[in-house]
């Protein structure tokens, strides 16, 4: 199944936050409960807040909460993740021909710039230098 623009949306929404992503990563090692989810950000945030970051991910797809009597686990859902990565995946792609064509054309500006370097300028340089020595020596009597 292509997922739509708006879901991907979604996604990418959510990932923008990076309390967000931080519940990910902790949604990454293992089913959690809301409250332990929510334990590291409650000296930044009330547990309000937290509670909204959640409900971004739920929406978005990336969270799905269950309830077992009291206790009410979070899990991750990586086909979300899974979707926004196949969608950047073309890019990369054009990204990567791109930085290799780059390369290439470098690799012939190179080619033709040591071409084009001939050892009768770098004889000039020196022979202009040594004029200049030797008319130094003439003003001072030396010649």
């Amino acid at each position: 199944m292509r997922p739509t623009h708006d879901q991907l949306s979604q996604t990418f929404a959510a990932l923008a936050d990076p309390t967000r992503r931080a519940m990910l990563a902790r949604l990454s090692q293992g089913e959690t409960s809301v409250s332990d989810l929510a334990q590291p950000f409650l000296n930044d945030m009330s547990l309000p807040a937290v509670t909204k970051h959640l409900k971004v991910l739920e929406k978005a797809g990336l969270v799905t909460k269950t309830r077992s009597a009291q206790w009410r686990p979070c899990k991750l859902n990586g086909t979300p993740l899974k979707d926004a990565v196949n969608w950047m995946e073309q890019y990369r792609v054009f990204w990567e021909e791109s930085f290799d064509r780059l390369g290439e054309y470098l690799e012939t500006l190179k080619a033709s710039s040591s071409k084009t370097k001939s050892p009768t300028k770098t004889k000039t340089k020196k022979s202009t230098s040594k004029k200049s020595s030797t008319e130094k020596g003439k003003k001072n009597g030396k010649r």
